[in-house]
């Protein structure tokens, strides 16, 4: 069975009922001054997730360049070492002396 508006009465007593009429009849004046002050902190807020966003952006964008960077000096010394022929002596050091 759905509660009555008297069950409510019963439950919320006379503080309940008391605080239930100041809140509406407040209302139009706390809801203004609520906002003026709620306005400003959203906007801070926002302001500064903006600035977050942008910074941490440009820290990523920096990363991504040095990691760019560190890519390319690997395959550049990769391509050196193919690029630099390995001489084995087919002598030892022994054999290089001068008979004379």
């Amino acid at each position: 069975m759905a509660p009555k508006i008297t069950d409510f009465v019963e439950d919320a007593g006379a503080p309940g009922i008391i605080a239930g009429i100041g809140a509406v009849l407040l209302a139009p004046v706390i809801l203004p001054i609520v906002a003026g002050i709620g306005k400003p902190i959203a906007k801070s807020i926002i302001k500064g997730g903006i600035v977050a966003y942008e910074k941490s952006r440009g820290a990523f964008a920096e990363l991504g360049e040095t990691w760019e960077d560190i890519v390319a000096e690997a395959k550049a010394e990769l391509a050196e070492s193919k690029e630099t022929p390995v001489f084995e002596s087919a002598n030892s050091p022994a054999d290089n002396t001068i008979e004379g």
